[in-house]
């Protein structure tokens, strides 16, 4: 087929055929209309994606061929970060070569990727870009297919905008032509519902801004909209004004999302607002959900226990046994036990079965009985003293465990083997260990038994002793050059665990043999770091006394006086200052302790810290000093403590914001009054040109917009984009009137303005 002339029309595109590519072409995505397929081009060595007919087999059109070139040359016009790139067209098969996007579509991560807040509020702030990109060129050009599967995420899960099958220019618009394709593509939860109930009107940019408020909604719940509904139930329901469902419990930085979504969605078109002004809005959600504090990981550490196998069933075989003992003499009745152990000849009992099937024997029933004779009775016999049950249990094992020094003096006389363990590692010495047990533990050293013996999950003797409160057991262990800095998989030592639980006595002995007093599990932290977590007093002041190094940081960042402002403590806080905690350590998110007292609030840190002469302005993350934490958070107190103390009320953040803007936002109304009574200017402008005064109007606070405009704001004031805070309140006071008792709310307050 001859496409000269087609080809004429594509400009600059590069026009590509199948031989260009390798041959193994992957389905990776299919539509309504079409498909897309990943292929690697032999000589550039890199992937594409080419967007073909669904219909690979049938010649194609020249109307076809046509509506191709046509998308692809509209395409080429766009280039913008956010809008996938096109490369040229394929003509055999027919398609368009575009970037390839690792992550694939919108849509198919939403069902099976938990996404963070942060990551969703930044593919809702691409996808607002590239749609203002798009509906600011002249003539705007519209999307009208805005849904999941058309948002693409490359391997940062960066957003790019891609099929624009039914874009149109504007003035190419009709309404019929839109509602049947979208129907066909199985886009009807995106129609707007003046799309079904206005059926001579084209769409203009409210269309698609509709559709984003359905997006909006899906990011945050990782749902599909009107799930299980036909067709005519959707188009009755969003015509009628409803709209999907929301979630009872939103996070507090989740609900101003929310409400941009709602406007997004309104019933009327009139009132969505323009891609230009959301574009600003979530551009500082999110910035403010990505600067919140992180709490310190709360240490939790299980306690460690292990029991031996329940002998319940067996023991009506011992209970036999010891009815033959007794009314038997010795002779027979050890006939008869000998004959548990090898009744090949005989066909066994259930007792006799479960016996063998966990190759539990006479000797465990004795030990476990607690019959010394009965059991030096079969060992003069000389039967296997290292027998192991299915779950590697030994006779010594159940010996130690239940604390029978005698018994385990005659097994171990009888060749007991000291360091056998059970199926998890426990040896004889872990057992005396866990029960405080000296006698035994000393019976087993005496006899072989490694001292440093380790459990599968690297626990000695030490580290049950110091978990337990077992001192003798420790000085024992210590005094058989038992090594004082084991470590565990988690790469806790017997330190850690002393510190942990607040063993004051065990801390002591352990430091007092030379223990590594700053010795760092796997997260880095050390004793320090777990006593002052569980706020184990005596044994903080033990750790420091010794030496300890109270600024040690954790994988986080976390100090150990980081952790006790986190927590409240403020008897924790003071010691650690007595011996030279720093205060100006920032976490791996540039917190310093100030900003972690107000992020939670706690007054009476923040006033301690003030006082030792924290630096009230410490850059924390996205340069946010304590007091934008506390404006944003609403904490009126902190706030107060902070400007007294001397913190600057202007300083801004990486996006411009100051905390008078922080505190709009918030609509703390004592809070504004406390910072312009401090100094807080009342014309600053972040990076988009917005005072906070445009923030009071774009939430309709006209009580605040009241004290600010009091302050010396102009409401005259121009942002970035040409737009002033009497606009935004103009235009939400239109809003308002419409409400019930929303009339002139704005209009009320407008003359002492």
């Amino acid at each position: 087929m001859a496409v000269g002339p087609l080809e004429q029309r594509l400009g600059s595109l590069t026009v590509f055929t199948r031989d260009d590519f390798e041959e193994e072409w992957r389905r990776v995505a299919s539509g309504g209309f079409s498909q897309v397929f990943q292929a690697r081009h032999k000589r550039w060595r890199t992937q594409y994606a080419i967007k073909c007919s669904r219909c690979l087999q049938k010649e194609t059109t020249s109307s076809e061929m046509s509506c191709l070139f046509e998308e692809a040359v509209k395409m080429e016009r766009i280039k913008f970060q956010h809008i996938v790139s096109i490369y040229g067209v394929c003509k055999e098969p027919l398609g368009i070569v575009m970037e390839f996007m690792a992550s694939g579509s919108l849509e198919k991560i939403l069902p099976t990727h938990s996404l963070s807040w942060p990551l969703k509020f930044r593919i809702v702030h691409e996808t607002s870009l590239a749609m203002n990109f798009l509906h600011s060129i002249k003539p705007p050009l519209l999307h009208l297919d805005l849904k999941p599967g058309n948002i693409l995420l490359d391997n940062n899960m960066h957003v790019k905008i891609s099929d624009f099958g039914l874009s149109k220019w504007m003035e190419q618009s009709t309404h019929m032509q839109y509602i049947e394709r979208s129907a066909l593509r199985g886009t009807l939860s995106y129609i707007p519902p003046e799309m079904f109930l206005e059926n001579s009107k084209a769409p203009g940019p409210e269309y698609d801004m509709y559709s984003f408020g359905i997006v909006i909604w899906e990011i945050l719940t990782q749902k599909k909209p009107y799930a299980g509904l036909n067709m005519m139930t959707i188009i009755i329901r969003v015509a009628a004004g409803m709209r999907p469902s929301l979630q009872s419990e939103w996070p507090e930085e989740v609900h101003q999302m929310v409400d941009l979504m709602k406007r997004c969605w309104d019933q009327d078109p009139k009132k969505r607002p323009c891609f230009l002004n959301v574009t600003i809005e979530t551009d500082m959600l999110l910035s403010l959900l990505q600067s919140p504090v992180a709490d310190p990981e709360c240490e939790a550490l299980v306690r460690k226990v292990s029991c031996k196998p329940s002998l319940s069933q067996p023991y009506k075989v011992s209970e036999e046994v010891n009815q033959e003992l007794a009314h038997s003499g010795s002779g027979d009745s050890l006939k008869w036990i000998l004959q548990l152990s090898d009744s090949k000849s005989l066909v066994p009992s259930d007792e006799e079965l479960y016996v063998y099937e966990n190759k539990v024997t006479p000797l465990h029933f004795l030990v476990a009985q607690g019959s010394l004779e009965q059991v030096r009775l079969l060992l003069s016999h000389e039967v296997e003293v290292d027998c192991q049950t299915a779950s590697g249990y030994t006779p010594l094992l159940i010996a130690t465990q239940d604390q029978q020094p005698d018994l385990c003096a005659l097994l171990l006389a009888h060749g007991a083997d000291a360091n056998l363990a059970d199926e998890d590692g426990w040896a004889p010495l872990h057992f005396a260990a866990q029960n405080g047990d000296d006698h035994i533990a000393r019976l087993l050293l005496d006899h072989g038994a490694l001292v440093d013996t380790q459990e599968h999950e690297g626990w000695t003797p030490l580290h049950l002793a110091a978990q337990n409160n077992f001192e003798n057991v420790a000085r024992l262990l210590v005094s058989r050059q038992a090594d004082l800095n084991p470590r565990e998989n988690e790469g806790k030592t017997p330190l850690h665990v002393a510190a942990y639980f607040g063993h004051i006595g065990l801390v002591k002995l352990l430091t007092g043999h030379g223990a590594e007093l700053d010795a760092q599990q796997r997260n880095l932290r050390t004793p320090l770091h777990l006593a002052v977590e569980r706020g184990k007093v005596r044994a903080i002041q033990h750790l420091l006394k010794s030496g300890a190094f109270p600024d040690a940081l954790d994988h986080g960042g976390y100090s150990p006086l980081h952790i006790a402002v986190a927590r409240g403590k403020q008897l924790i806080f003071k010691m650690l200052l007595r011996y030279g905690a720093s205060l100006e350590l920032p976490t791996q998110q540039g917190w310093t302790p100030l900003h972690l007292a107000t992020y939670k609030g706690h007054v009476e840190i923040v006033h301690l810290l003030v006082k030792s002469h924290a630096d009230l302005d410490a850059l924390g993350s996205m340069h946010w000093t304590p007091l934008h934490l506390a404006a944003f958070h609403g904490e009126v107190v902190v706030v107060l403590a902070l400007l007294q103390g001397g913190a600057n009320p202007n300083a801004t953040e990486q996006s411009g914001w100051t905390p008078l803007h922080l505190a709009v936002q918030k609509g703390t109304f004592l809070g504004i009054i406390h910072l312009l009574e401090h100094g807080a200017d009342v014309h600053a402008c972040n990076k988009v040109g917005w005072t906070p005064a445009h923030l009071a109007a774009l939430k309709g606070n006209t009580a605040i917009l009241k004290v600010l405009v009091k302050a010396g704001a102009q409401l005259d004031v121009k942002d970035g984009v040409g737009c002033t805070p009497l606009q935004l309140a103009l235009r939400s006071q239109k809003q308002d009137s419409d409400l019930p008792g929303g009339q002139g709310a704005f209009a009320s307050h407008s003359g002492s303005f």
